[in-house]
């Protein structure tokens, strides 16, 4: 009787050390970025979305069409209005290029420009080309759990890494704890005040996978204007190899 009470007691311990070590992994608050950032990007992708631009005495659409591959590869291409049609973005690594057809140009980035509104929205450059990684760019920190639109999700304190020129100073991040998708970015600056609000809104399964469609960004002290992004289209199975994401792609993309 000693030795099964004994036996029994070993086997309920070891069940609490794998419960606990198994909650402490689907805590882990980089994996967790990075699941979100799989989920949201994938190996390749392509996708068509429009913009709205929304301001208290004019509103503004914009068309555009984006290929992505991996962290490092994206390329964004604007099909309307008609006076920015071809306008193009091309990231590669860490470096940047514009294309503005108007002048019939091509401008590499500095970084300074990434905090600069792109194309009259309230998105900067690095939020559109996706400039930084989530989770390679920041140091990561679990801060617990919240409710939000029906959705349990981890909350993520994000504070970009010492080298690394990144907009926001910190920025908190809520992922829903059943898909690994992002519900809510909060971004604030060095002072800690938050500049503004990204809600991801209307999950669907688009391209063979779950994902938020509608993204809107309210800044913070301005709540009369925001930004709404929507993706009506996108494939995550797409065959394209980093040759694509050229600058020659810029000017000849159509």
């Amino acid at each position: 009787m000693k030795a099964q009470t004994k036996t029994i007691r070993k086997t309920i311990f070891l069940s609490i050390i794998v419960l606990i070590a198994s909650n402490a992994a689907a805590r882990d608050p980089r994996e967790i970025i990075g699941r979100m950032e799989e989920n949201m990007r994938g190996d390749a992708s392509y996708s068509e979305m429009s913009m709205e631009v929304v301001r208290p005495r004019y509103t503004r659409e914009v068309s555009m069409r984006s290929w992505s591959l991996g962290d490092d590869y994206s390329l964004i291409y604007v099909t309307a209005p008609a006076r920015d049609e071809g306008t193009a973005f091309l990231k590669r690594g860490n470096e940047i290029w514009n294309y503005q057809p108007n002048i019939d140009r091509t401008v590499k980035m500095p970084p300074s420009m990434m905090s600069q509104s792109w194309m009259g929205s309230d998105f900067t450059n690095d939020d559109l080309v996706n400039a930084s990684s989530l989770t390679n760019d920041y140091s990561h920190e679990y801060l617990g759990e919240e409710e939000i639109d029906g959705h349990m999700c981890h909350i993520i304190e994000l504070v970009p890494n010492p080298d690394n020129p990144i907009v926001y100073e910190r920025v908190v991040q809520y992922v829903t704890q059943e898909h690994y998708l992002p519900v809510r970015t909060e971004n604030f600056d060095e002072r800690g005040g938050l500049v503004n609000t990204i809600h991801f809104h209307e999950i669907k399964s688009m391209g063979g996978r779950l994902m938020p469609t509608r993204m809107e960004i309210i800044p913070e002290e301005q709540s009369n204007r925001k930004t709404v992004i929507i993706t009506h289209n996108a494939d995550f199975g797409i065959d394209i190899s980093e040759s694509f994401f050229s600058i020659e792609n810029l000017t000849e993309i159509n």
